[in-house]
């Protein structure tokens, strides 16, 4: 059986306990921090050893910035490399398990004019693999993760699917940088998303879930059986982080993903 875990800006509640309680009493197994830019993160530090202490389970934590990694600016690159690094080093010391990041997000898409964007493959490559290997040896050194996250190509040019981002890090060769799914993005991107998770499985270290609307799961069309099924038949044992919008009342929806996604990722016994 799955665990599950909500991402905390979803969660009703004022403070981290707050939150908590709520999500453990709506089937929850933990909560999915969000990191913002600015060094934000790193100085939440007080309410989040406080938020340990109290038995607030938060394995990971999600970035939330204007510039990521794979930025054009080098100066954004830089400050985006050093952002993660504080993450990384916070959920390090809260005793999680890692980070999640895209390459960029919003920075340019070749669906859009002018389609041709200011740095080229070869170049893109380079600033990725220079990006990732120095936060993966930072992550190693923190004893946690970095999870590079697919985008779909409307978001970002350079890492869409999974077999992308399972070429760049065996390429960086670090057991500490590892691919983090999204169900939402794979649903573009991937022709066949259980086939896709197969053929990557030993790279899998974490995985986000929201439906082909970006909707709470069950809210849209995505196949949660068959996708679930490839995840556990992938030895997946990590966590299904909730990264959605809502419909309809908020508080139910966030209540009615735990028992969904439980009952998707049973078994199928055919009648008779």
């Amino acid at each position: 059986m799955f665990k599950i875990a909500c991402q905390e800006q979803l969660l009703p509640g004022e403070t981290l306990q707050e939150k908590w309680e709520f999500a453990q009493d709506a089937g929850y197994d933990a909560v999915e921090l969000r990191g913002k830019g600015g060094l934000h993160f790193r100085d939440r530090l007080p309410e989040l050893r406080k938020a340990r202490a109290d038995g607030v389970v938060m394995p990971t934590v999600c970035v939330d910035m204007l510039h990521f990694f794979g930025a054009f600016d080098d100066d954004l690159r830089r400050d985006a490399i050093e952002q993660m690094k504080s993450q990384l080093s916070v959920i390090g010391e809260l005793g999680g398990l890692g980070a999640q990041t895209p390459a960029s997000y919003g920075m340019f898409s070749r669906r859009l004019p002018p389609f041709d964007p200011p740095r080229g493959e070869e170049r893109d490559r380079e600033v990725l693999l220079e990006g990732l290997a120095e936060l993966g040896e930072h992550a190693r050194s923190e004893g946690v993760t970095l999870f590079l996250e697919p985008l779909n190509r409307y978001e970002d040019h350079m890492v869409n699917r999974l077999e992308q981002a399972a070429d760049l890090i065996r390429a960086v060769g670090l057991d500490s940088v590892r691919i983090g799914i999204d169900s939402y993005h794979m649903n573009i991107e991937e022709a066949d998303p259980s086939a896709a998770i197969l053929a990557v499985a030993s790279l899998i270290g974490h995985a986000q879930v929201s439906d082909s609307n970006r909707m709470q799961p069950g809210a849209g069309h995505l196949d949660w059986p068959a996708w679930l099924g490839a995840l556990d038949a992938a030895g997946y044992d990590g966590y299904l982080a909730v990264e959605c919008r809502t419909t309809g009342d908020p508080v139910q929806a966030v209540r009615s993903i735990p028992p969904f996604l439980r009952r998707a990722s049973l078994p199928h016994r055919p009648a008779g």
